[in-house]
Order: C-alpha cells, then structure tokens, then sequence
C-alpha cells in the first residue's frame, strides 16, 4: 500500500501518496520532462521508452480520480521540496514547493500545466538541492532523480556552459536513451533562457534570493513572512551553506 503523505498546508479535500518508486521508471523521466519542460507529442520509442509503458505511465500520472503522486526532495535543515501531479477533471498540474515542518505554509516555487509559473529555482540552488547529502530517509536520496525532478523548476541566465552535459549524465543514469539524452538536454536547458533573463539577486531585504521574471512565484523571497531565522536558514539551505 502506497505511503500517504501528509501536507496540512496544501489541498485539504484530495489524498497524495508518496510516489518515489516511479523513480525506478524511464518511462516515469520522459513523461515528467515532457510534459513539463518538453514536447509531449514526442516519440518515446526513440529515447529507449516503450511506447505503451510510457502512455500507461502518462494515464497514471493524470488520472484525476486516484490520490495525487507526490515525491519528496528533502535538504538541509530540515526542508523539503515537493513536485505534486495535481489532477482535477478539468486541469492537470505539477506544483513544486518547499516545506519546513515549523513554517506553517509553504514556500511555492512555481506550477508547470494550465496554469504555469516559474521559474523557482537558479542554477546553483538546483545543483544544491540535488547533492544534498541524505541519510536514507524519505522522498529521493539519488542525486541524478532529484535534479531531473526539480529540472521543470529551473531558470537562470547565469547557468554554467556544462548545464547540458550534466542534465545529459542525469539522463543516461535515468533510463534515457545515450544517443539521444545531449539533444534531450538541450532543449530541457540549453534553449530555455533568452535576452539575459532571468537573473536572481539577494536585496537587504532577505537573504534568499528573488527571480527578475514577471511569471516566478519567487518575485518575492520564498515562504515570505516566516521568522529572520527561518529565511536565513532557508537561504543557507538552498545555497549550500547550511
């Protein structure tokens, strides 16, 4: 029986359920891509995907009448980033937040589906998230599954020259097709950024870091209103520092 997973400040009338073995999938990384960051109509056959997996995996991932896939990002301090498959009849999205069991809210870092928003992560804060050491408890302690996870979430004028290469690694390692995981890569990051936008900056304000996009959730710091020590420590978090 799937783990429920309990979230207080989120929907309240829908049931999530941990969804971390979807991880094992190929056909759970193509969906998750694809429907998020690239071309759904895409053939799955040529990135090593079963086209029948990958439709069956599709079904599950939207089906507004089972309980909502959740799978969990845990980092430092204590926080946790979620990427939730929020099915209603009417709408399919993916939310992506963060969460600290002693905020009381959450911290959202954008939606990919009808309604989408973002970015919510740069470069260096999904590079974190990803590498963040685990000690095995739950939600994705592999670092190549949590960057891929968070990958819809990313925005960042600044990104390094081996981005792609490293999305690429994270493929392969996924299930993904060799042959086909760079031109994969590269419309998943190489492409999505134009004209030096977007840009994230630190303001005295807040020690987190805000997006420069008129669409990021993040225009203002992230979980805005939790305590001074709180945003540091999330800052810290999402920077390596903590």
């Amino acid at each position: 029986m799937a783990l429920t997973v309990h979230i207080p400040e989120y929907v309240e009338d829908r049931e999530l359920v941990a969804a971390e073995e979807l991880a094992r999938e190929p056909a759970f990384w193509l969906a998750h891509l694809l429907s998020t960051v690239g071309d759904p109509s895409e053939d799955p056959e040529r990135y090593g995907v079963d086209a029948a997996v990958y439709e069956e995996m599709t079904e599950y991932l939207t089906d507004p009448e089972a309980p909502w896939p959740a799978l969990r990002v845990p980092f430092g301090g204590g926080h946790t980033a979620y990427a939730v498959y929020a099915n209603f009849d009417d709408a399919n999205n993916v939310d992506f937040f963060v969460r600290h069991h002693e905020w009381g809210r959450l911290g959202h870092l954008g939606q990919c589906g009808a309604d989408d928003a973002g970015p919510g992560l740069s470069w260096t804060e999904l590079a974190t998230l990803a590498g963040a050491a685990q000690d095995g408890g739950e939600g994705l302690t592999d670092s190549s599954q949590r960057l891929l996870l968070l990958l819809p979430m990313l925005g960042d004028a600044e990104q390094p020259r081996e981005a792609v290469h490293i999305v690429a690694q994270a493929l392969v390692h996924c299930g993904i097709r060799s042959d086909a995981a760079d031109e994969l890569a590269t419309v998943l990051v190489g492409e999505r950024e134009a004209a030096g936008e977007p840009r994230w900056t630190v303001s005295e304000d807040s020690p987190i870091a805000v997006c420069s996009s008129p669409w990021s959730p993040r225009r203002v710091p992230l979980a805005l209103g939790i305590p001074p020590s709180r945003a540091q420590a999330l800052a810290d978090a999402l920077t390596g520092r903590g």
